[in-house]
């Protein structure tokens, strides 16, 4: 909450300071920020179970033009050290994304991936529950390995199934930025040049979907993969898409971000890292 004897640079300071992806907030928005004359700080949603404490904060700054700017901020325990992480938004939208792609903290519970539209942490749990079942606690053993090996192979066929095609509801909200962003993010080599960047500069309007959201073993270990379309609608009334990877399958469990220019090739990526870590 805001401090009454802080002011609105020392809070904003603090604000950029603590979140770890400060360096995702567009440059016009920091530099409007600059001009901030007073703030307020608001508790908006919290959501704490035994395993994940959740809270999100609206943040309303002045500036000096008599125009208001909001940022959202997203705080969690769900780093791997369970102490408490920051992340920023400029956007409602953003946050709650954000949120629905958080993963329990500490191995305590399984990670879930819901669709950041639908509903309550409860569902969440049924749905991991839902996929979890059947599976023992210790991974694979003697007797459980020939199902253990038929559930991989349904993973993996779930993980190129495409999903039905959908009516598209374009948002005009900064999108040329966020293509920008989700493309910056990106840290697989093969990730979309400087011809797609370009074409996407031109973009108007954008929708964020979630195709594929699951939880499964990867050598043993909890691995989960998150599979969202951003599409863009752009200048010259044409569309075109980036296919975001969201996934655990790395050697830390940290989350990694590829992006593809094809849901096919994005879900052949999917499939790789379930089969190899």
């Amino acid at each position: 909450m805001s401090d009454p004897y802080e002011t609105t640079e020392e809070h904003l300071e603090r604000l950029l300071g603590r979140a770890l992806n400060s360096f995702d907030l567009p440059d016009p928005i920091v530099e409007r920020l600059e001009s901030a004359l007073a703030h307020s700080t608001s508790l908006h949603s919290s959501h704490h179970t035994a395993g994940l404490h959740r809270e999100t904060f609206k943040h309303e700054f002045l500036l000096s033009d008599a125009a208001s700017l909001t940022l959202w901020e997203l705080a969690h325990n769900a780093g791997r050290d369970g102490t408490t992480q920051y992340e920023v938004y400029t956007e409602a939208a953003e946050v709650r994304l954000a949120a629905s792609r958080l993963p329990r903290p500490n191995g305590t519970e399984a990670y879930g991936f819901p669709d950041p539209a639908a509903g309550s942490g409860s569902a969440e749990g049924r749905d991991a529950d839902a996929f979890n079942a059947g599976f023992n606690a210790d991974g694979f053993d003697e007797d459980a390995r020939d199902a253990d090996l038929d559930a991989d192979l349904e993973i993996l066929a779930t993980l190129m199934a495409k999903r039905p095609a959908a009516p598209r509801i374009y948002v005009p909200d900064n999108s040329a930025d966020h293509a920008r962003r989700v493309l910056r993010r990106a840290e697989n080599a093969d990730k979309p040049g400087q011809d797609t960047a370009r074409r996407l500069a031109g973009a108007l309007a954008h929708q964020i979907t979630q195709a594929f959201g699951r939880q499964c073993s990867v050598e043993g270990r909890d691995a989960g993969f998150t599979l969202y379309e951003h599409a863009f609608l752009l200048l010259d009334g044409s569309e075109a898409s980036l296919w975001e990877v969201e996934h655990t399958a790395t050697p830390d469990g940290r989350h990694m971000c590829e992006v593809y220019e094809t849901e096919h090739t994005a879900r052949e990526a999917m499939e790789h890292r379930a089969r190899v870590r």
